[in-house]
Parts: structure tokens; C-alpha cells; sequence
């Protein structure tokens, strides 16, 4: 009987260990998923300027003389123009020099429209370019595929691994569908479609938070005690599974994420809603980071 009950014992401790190091390698699958997300060309360290677009003509080009003037070494002046018409962009080049519309030499092209699903890429060398639109206004996205923050980030700081910051929680869903405001850093107020609030215990204490979502998950803006001190002063973010239909989804903090603002100027990042300031500190996932 005793030696049955040491097998057992065993087993369970075994099977507890074993566990414990799938977590350890899942959150270091997750780092390195997301530093190199980070670093891709459709990540956030290569961002090298952000051009806001006023009705009419603007010409760009890479001297001072220009309206907007691309980061570009040797960029000549007046290599064309943007035209803004409402929710309409036009770029129409007055210089022959190989500036793309999706791969593809146009000397005029629609190159932003409200109704598209897809904007165009605009390239030259190893530059891109997009248009993008934040409620009334419309700008130019700038990418530099060689941007020195590429090479310059090696890893993120995060707190060490605490599965106490690793909670079920609760979807508590509204009889009717339900907005909430949610504000950006440009000062721009939109009203997001919540699917729920959070119900969750840390150290035994309850709390909440209003998620949005993204995709087929959850999108959780938070604040709490740590911010602006040992993590980014503006909050961070989490995604959660969707839960089915008892509610349940898991709250991993270890894996919350600096917003795209930590690491340049030229995002527009999401704000915490105020009733997602969390007054604990949630010493889990990624600390400050970057620059910015």
C-alpha cells in the first residue's frame, strides 16, 4: 500500500513538472513570436514617419521644400503629388523614378478609398508606404524596411513567470449589444462594440474588465499599478480565447504586450476605457520597452 502511494505520489509530481515546463516553453514560444512580429515588414519598429493629408494637393519628395518630405536618402523634390478628395486619395508622379503601386510603375493612381477592402502598397527601393484613415483623418503610413530599431531591439523585458497572473475569468455578456468609448492617442473618441465584462480573482480580491474583440478573440486595453513605472505608462494589452457557452475563457497576464506606441511615435494606439485601470499591480508580461 505505502509503496502505491509513492508511485502515485510520483506520478502526480512528475505530471506537475511536466506541465509546468510545456507553460515555460509555451511563454517563450510567445516571446519570440512576438519579438519577431515586432520586426517584420508589417511590424511596428520600421515605422519612420506618419503624414497627415489636408484636402487638395501635397506635394511630396525628400527635401525640406516638399509639403511631405519622405525620410528618404537622395529622395529628389516634387516627385508628384497626393490629392486628397474626401475619402478619395490620388498620387500622380511628376518624376519618372520607380515608385510603385503594388509592385506595379503608375504615373497615376487611386491609391486610398473609403469602400476598398484592401489599400494599395506604395514602394521604392526598400521603403513602403500605405494609406491609412482614423476617423476624419487620412494619412501616409511610412515604412523603412532597414530601420536601425530593427536590429537595435534584441528582446523585450518582462517580469519573471507568475502563474497567480494566470486567471479564469468570466464573460458576462449584455441582454442588449453594448458600445463603450474607447479613446486613441490622437484624442480621437470612437464607440467599440463590447461583447462583455470580465469577472476575475487575483490574490483572492475581485475585479473586472471590459473586452472588445479582434478576430475570433478577445481585445483587453488595461491599466494598472505598474503602469508608468515598471511597464508603459499608457497601459497594455491581452487577447483572451473567445469563451463558448459557460463564459470561461483564461486571463494569461503573462503574456500582456507594450502597445505599438512603446516602441514609435508614428502609431495611433487604443487607451484603456477608465473602468479598465485596474488598482492591483500586475507584475506579469512585458515591461516598458523602446523609446517612446
Amino acid at each position: 500500500m505505502r509503496k502505491l502511494i509513492v508511485t502515485v505520489f510520483l506520478s502526480v509530481l512528475i505530471l506537475q513538472v511536466q506541465s509546468q515546463q510545456q507553460y515555460l516553453e509555451e511563454i517563450a514560444s510567445w516571446k519570440n513570436e512576438r519579438l519577431a512580429e515586432l520586426k517584420s515588414d508589417n511590424g511596428w519598429l520600421n515605422l519612420a514617419g506618419l503624414f497627415w493629408l489636408n484636402e487638395g494637393k501635397q506635394f511630396f519628395g525628400g527635401t525640406a521644400s516638399d509639403i511631405i518630405r519622405f525620410p528618404i536618402p537622395s529622395f529628389p523634390s516634387s516627385v508628384g503629388y497626393y490629392e486628397r478628395r474626401g475619402d478619395k486619395v490620388i498620387q500622380v508622379l511628376e518624376k519618372t523614378i520607380d515608385t510603385k503601386v503594388n509592385g506595379t510603375f503608375k504615373k497615376e493612381a487611386v491609391v486610398f478609398h473609403a469602400d476598398s477592402m484592401k489599400q494599395p502598397e506604395l514602394s521604392f527601393a526598400s521603403f513602403r508606404w500605405t494609406v491609412i484613415k482614423r476617423e476624419d483623418k487620412i494619412g501616409i503610413r511610412f515604412r523603412n524596411l532597414e530601420h536601425p530599431a530593427i536590429k537595435e531591439l534584441k528582446e523585450i523585458p518582462c517580469f519573471p513567470i507568475d502563474t497567480s497572473f494566470r486567471v479564469k475569468a468570466k464573460l458576462v455578456r449584455p441582454l442588449l449589444q453594448a458600445t463603450i468609448p474607447v479613446e486613441n492617442v490622437l484624442g480621437q473618441t470612437t464607440l467599440q462594440f463590447s461583447p462583455g465584462k470580465l469577472y476575475f480573482n487575483i490574490g483572492g480580491k475581485s475585479y473586472t474588465l471590459y473586452a472588445l474583440t479582434e478576430g475570433d478573440k478577445l481585445f483587453i486595453l488595461f491599466g494598472d499599478a505598474t503602469s508608468g513605472k515598471s511597464t508603459y505608462p499608457a497601459g497594455r494589452f491581452l487577447y483572451a480565447a473567445m469563451p463558448g457557452e459557460d463564459g470561461i475563457t483564461i486571463l494569461d497576464f503573462n503574456k500582456s504586450f507594450n502597445p505599438p506606441c512603446a516602441f514609435t511615435p508614428y502609431a495611433t494606439c487604443p487607451l484603456p476605457p477608465k473602468e479598465n485601470i485596474l488598482s492591483i499591480a500586475i507584475q506579469a508580461g512585458e515591461k516598458k520597452a523602446g523609446k517612446y
